[in-house]
């Protein structure tokens, strides 16, 4: 059987304004102890960050170092390209390619240009004209001679450990220039 709670009643309306001030006083303290919360956790993530500092850059270190080994073993580890993953007991690494994307400067001119040069497919009207993405995608050669239509895709190089759900994947040309300069180690 559960207990059955009393609930007090104020009396008159000298009591119902003690009452109100009690709930005020009640919910300050759970202000207070809300507020000392957020506080501790603020601490513990900062605490956190700083304490796995050096683990990501540790990370980051044989990352770049498998890459480099990677890259200067491409051609064996690919079979010249046939496959683009390496597998090893201890996980994954290799390259893929990113989806294409399309990257669109001052729309406006470009939707005037896509009518002028008889291209509409690539224009769709749900509330307004836009520029579609997806009818550029299926046309790149065609969309890419519009002056501010781009379309950009990349290699990444990416590092799965066997024992993790994550994996790392970095972009080979940005990661090119990073380690340019560095001694490669083979």
């Amino acid at each position: 059987m559960s207990k059955k709670i009393e609930i007090v009643v104020p009396k008159n309306l000298e009591e119902a304004a003690h009452f109100l001030m009690e709930i005020s006083q009640e919910q300050r303290i759970i202000d207070k102890i809300q507020s000392d919360l957020n506080a501790a956790v603020d601490k513990l993530k900062k605490e956190a960050m700083n304490n796995s500092k050096p683990h990501q850059k540790k990370i980051s270190e044989l990352v770049e170092g498998l890459f480099t080994f990677a890259e200067t073993h491409r051609d064996e580890l690919t079979e010249a390209g046939k496959s683009k993953t390496i597998e090893l007991p201890t996980g994954t690494f290799g390259w893929r390619m990113t989806p294409p994307a399309v990257s669109l400067r001052n729309v406006k001119s470009i939707l005037k240009s896509l009518k002028n040069l008889g291209l509409t497919r690539f224009i769709r009207i749900k509330i307004k004209e836009e520029v579609d993405k997806e009818a550029i995608l299926k046309e790149p050669d065609i969309a890419k001679t519009v002056k501010g239509i781009s379309i950009s895709q990349h290699e990444e190089f990416v590092v799965k450990p066997a024992e993790l759900k994550i994996e790392i994947a970095i972009q080979v040309d940005k990661f090119k220039k990073a380690t340019k300069g560095g001694e490669e180690n083979g």
